[in-house]
This record gives C-alpha cells, structure tokens and sequence, in this order.
C-alpha cells in the first residue's frame, strides 16, 4: 500500500476554500478546483517506495499484473482505468457531454486521420475511450443533469416573459419530446450571438426577480454574460445533492456542475464536448450526434448498504466502483479482501488503512490482491474496478 501525493489542478471554476478547508491548511487566494488521484497521465499521483518518488503511472508500466492483477489488465488493458478526483466548484463548469465508446473510438480515429494537433482548441477527441462519470457530494452540491420535459422547460421559459423566447416556447410545445429538444438545443446555439446576448440577457434580469426555480439559472449570467447555453442551461434538471448522495452521468446526457465539494469517479478519459457556459471551441454539428435528446430523470444515488458495512454506489459501468466506509468510533476493523486495484481516500476523521495514518484530503494506492484493514473513526471512500 503505498501514501499518494496528489496534484490539484487551478482551474479558473475552482472554490479558493473548499479543498484548503477540507484539507486543513490555508487557502492561497487561488482557484483550487480538483485534487486528481490515479495515473491520467496529465497529473498522475506520485509515491515512494524507497527508492525516491515516482508516479503512480510509471509503476504500473513497470508492473501492470502485479499492481492492477491480471483480471483487470485482461479486462481494461495495462493502464488503471479510472481517475477519482475531489472536486470544488466555486463557478459553474461549463455545460457538456461525453460520448459513448464507440463514439470516441470513431471522433478519435478521425481526427488523427485528419491531423488534428492533440492540443488544438478544437479538437474535440484526446482519445479512444468513453467518459461515464459519478459525483458524490461532500456538502450541498447544485448541479444540471439530462433534459427536462419538452413541456415543462416550455413551462419555465414562457414564464420568464421574454418575447425573444417565444418561438422557443412553440417549439417545445408542438413537436415530439425528441425532435422539440433537438429543434431548440439547435436554434439556441446558432443563432446570431449579438441577438443572444441581448436575450439572455432579458432572461437573466427576469430569473434574478422572479427567483424560486429560476434561481439557479440566474446566477450563470454572472460567469457566462450573453452566453447562449445560459438558455440551454433552462432546458436542463436543476439537481441539489446533500452530503452523501450522488449523481451518475452516462454518455450523452447535458450535464454541468454548478457549486459545491464532492468526490469524483470516472473512466481516464478527456472527451468533453461542450453546448455553452464557456469561452473553449463548441463544435455544434459535433455535439448534435452525441447528445441524447430525450427526457431523463436525474436519478439521485442513495448508497446500498452490505452486511460487510460497504456502501456501494451502483452504476452500470464496469471502469470504477465507488464505495464508502463510514467507521465509527470504537466499531469492528473493516478488512478488504484481495481483489482489484483499489484507491482509499479519506474525506473526514482520523482513520488508518493497515499502518497508514490518514487525515482528510490523504489518500492511499491498494495494488491488486493486497489485503487492507480499516480501523479508526471517520470516512474512507473506495474507488476500484469491476472484473
């Protein structure tokens, strides 16, 4: 078992508070967005096993049946196939989708056949895979997950009293559920910026007096001025997480964070194609193949509880797992079996991973087949895969 020291990244979304709170020390002043853990190979963890620090990544190179066993190398190939991150939105990220996997292998084989520089800010593909994705919240947490109804976003957009939004309004009203998304998704995001920025901006000044369940929306005008997926944003379930629940976004559903800590679960991948709230490329004819244009239910996550004490989040991907442990003062060890890669991330107390004293923020790396016994009192979350 090896102690992880972990890169966090600054992005410009990221709270100045949240992860310097959660980890104890003082904040600097800068966006602090996300704490990676894994082996991405933008940010891979670092660790020590006596022989100086090297990353997470370069050992399993070095050993990929002996770190990740030989069912998962099977499965997913020599690499870990999940990225777990703690993430901060201070500002709404920007409103995306991600593809299936056989989207990506095609939008990837394509654009290298086409020669489109990896660091292009068009590109839309940085690789093969697909990028099925888990929020868990750590504190009240208000994201937009997958399309309202076609009548009630009608419902919320007439009521803002826009006249520029009317033929939004018809739309929704007069097509089937499907080809209504796909009309307006489409009309928002190509219509003529100037015009746009002149209706969201209507829209805004409407959501900021009217409040209630235009509140969320309200405030995307102060990060994203005359920025068209402010609309698209109101076509979208508006989701509040408490402490412990969670959100599963699959292929093709519109999704954004909008505030909040949580801990993050996802297959390695970068794929984002992006409908608004941000100033990067947004590739429309791109994002209309990818996005499912049909009416979904965010489907908050509720952990199930096993006789062992495990709490599992149940998602139907087989890259990551996510579970927790919450071990109470003076309460029975839990004993991980030996199984697949594991990464341990404590979010509250003082627990211990075998000898490995752990403190919030700190996380450990279970190579495969080792056995792990968790004692103490506090919170330990568990990202692994599924062979």
């Amino acid at each position: 078992m090896d102690r992880l020291t972990n890169t966090i990244r600054p992005y410009a979304w990221g709270s100045t508070t949240a992860i310097p709170t959660l980890l104890g020390v003082e904040p600097t002043g800068e966006p602090q967005a996300e704490m990676w853990m894994g082996a991405h190979p933008g940010a891979p963890s670092r660790l020590d096993r006596g022989t100086g620090e090297t990353t997470l990544s370069d050992v399993i190179a070095a050993g990929p049946e002996r770190e990740l066993g030989a069912a998962a190398v099977a499965k997913f190939g020599p690499q870990l196939p999940f990225l777990l991150k703690i993430l901060a939105a201070g500002a709404p990220l920007s409103l995306q989708v991600h593809p299936d996997l056989a989207q990506a292998k095609e939008g990837y084989a394509d654009e290298e056949r086409r020669g489109v520089p990896i660091d292009a800010g068009h590109r839309n593909y940085k690789d093969a895979n697909h990028k099925p994705e888990l929020i868990c919240a750590l504190t009240p947490f208000d994201g937009l997950c997958g399309f309202r109804p076609p009548l009630e976003a009608a419902e919320l957009l007439a009521g803002l009293g826009v006249d520029s939004l009317e033929p939004y309004v018809d739309l929704l009203r007069a097509h089937p559920e499907e080809a209504a998304l796909r009309e307006v998704l489409t009309a928002v995001l190509t219509a003529d910026r100037a015009e746009m920025a002149r209706t969201v901006t209507e829209a805004a000044a409407a959501a900021e007096r009217l409040g209630g369940p235009y509140k969320p929306y309200a405030s995307l005008v102060h990060d994203y001025p005359g920025d068209p997926g402010v609309i698209a944003a109101m076509l979208l379930n508006h989701v509040r997480l408490q402490p412990g629940e969670a959100m599963f976004l699959g292929a093709g559903i519109p999704h954004a964070y909008l505030d909040g800590l949580g801990v993050e679960l996802m297959a390695n991948s970068d794929n984002v194609l992006r409908c608004g709230l941000t100033p990067k490329h947004v590739d429309v004819p791109e994002l209309l193949k990818i996005v499912k244009f049909e009416p979904s239910d965010p489907g908050v996550l509720r952990p199930e509880a096993s006789p062992e004490g495990e709490e599992v989040y149940e998602t139907p991907i087989d890259e990551f797992r996510l579970s927790r442990f919450l071990l109470a003062p003076g309460g029975a060890p839990q004993v991980l079996a030996d199984g697949p890669p594991q990464i341990l991330l404590c979010t509250a107390g003082s627990p211990q991973a075998g000898e490995l004293a752990l403190r919030p923020g700190e996380s450990v790396f279970v190579p495969a087949g080792e056995k792990v016994e968790l004692s103490g009192s506090g919170t330990i979350f568990r990202a692994t895969v599924v062979v």
